[in-house]
């Protein structure tokens, strides 16, 4: 017997795209091998069209980036009336929103790397004293709303200029000091604090090409080589930070640890769900299989509409 309609939103228009539809296919596959009705859909001019013909139980939403979790496309399916998964409307903006995240954190009292806003402009060179003055190289560079480690740079005094022009089609650009040390990511599944895992990246970070180039070889070390006291604390700032945003479903943080001290990078709404992705690797170490953790997803999307 067939179970539910299942609509997964993949692609779209944000440099994230390949790896949406790579979210999007394996998703499809392992429902399907479920026996789950799955149709999977572009955000396109015709999205409300295709909603409203295929008339699913529940949308999976395995967008990426700027349109598919930043608040937007949200707000067009809360029009439908039909449960969707993951964060819902503000959770996904605040989120998304690099500088608008961070002030939260702080607030918080939440340790996040220090940052300066920037406004390209030509010949922006004062930009340089500016970070001499509050932040001090290296630092990092990137979208204020991009994922995946899109367009990201570590910078020094000799290079930032450079790698600031490279990123001139941004409105605005995120300036935030280096911190070296371990890349440690927390996954959050509802009110439950799935797991750690340590990435070593062969290459200088974790950037878009250790994330999901196989080639790029990162290490993944699960369980992590944390301390009790250590992972527990860790594990309790991503579940606090999963709240005080609001989030819901499934959530993936984002941590540098160094001298003792975890610095929130970022919290991500919609993890991928990829081969190469970390929660469903962080799931399966806490004995939950990838049609365990698309079929909680999904039946979070329902309670919580």
């Amino acid at each position: 017997m067939l179970k539910k309609k299942i609509l997964i939103l993949c692609g779209g228009f944000s440099k994230e795209r390949t790896i949406s539809l790579d979210t999007g296919r394996q998703v499809a596959k392992e429902l399907k091998k479920n026996n789950y009705r799955v149709k999977l859909c572009e955000p396109d001019n015709d999205l409300l069209k295709k909603i409203k013909l295929f008339k699913p139980n529940v949308i999976f939403n395995a967008l990426h980036g700027q349109f598919g979790e930043d608040g937007y496309v949200q707000t067009i399916l809360e029009t439908q009336k039909i449960p969707y998964t993951h964060s819902g409307v503000i959770a996904s903006a605040i989120a998304m929103d690099k500088e608008i995240s961070k002030k939260i954190f702080i607030k918080n009292k939440i340790l996040t790397p220090k940052y300066i806003k920037f406004k390209y402009k030509k010949n922006s060179k004062q930009i340089i004293q500016k970070i001499q003055k509050k932040l001090k190289f290296p630092v990092v560079i990137k979208p204020i709303n991009e994922g995946s480690s899109v367009d990201v740079f570590i910078c020094n005094k000799n290079n930032i200029m450079k790698n600031l022009k490279k990123m001139k089609l941004y409105n605005e650009i995120l300036i935030e000091e280096f911190v070296p040390g371990r890349e440690i990511q927390v996954a959050i599944m509802g009110k439950k604090k799935l797991g750690a895992i340590e990435l070593k990246p062969k290459r200088k970070f974790y950037d878009y090409e250790a994330k999901y180039n196989s080639k790029a070889k990162t290490k993944h070390i699960i369980p992590t080589n944390l301390n009790q006291k250590d992972l527990k604390k860790i594990l309790t700032i991503s579940l606090n930070v999963h709240k005080i945003i609001g989030c819901r479903g499934v959530t993936r943080s984002d941590f540098k640890f160094y001298k003792g001290k975890f610095y929130l990078l970022e919290i991500n709404t919609q993890p991928g769900m990829t081969k190469l992705s970390l929660v469903p690797e962080i799931a399966s170490y806490a004995g939950i299989s990838f049609i365990e953790l698309i079929e909680w997803i999904l039946k979070d999307a329902s309670i919580n509409r």
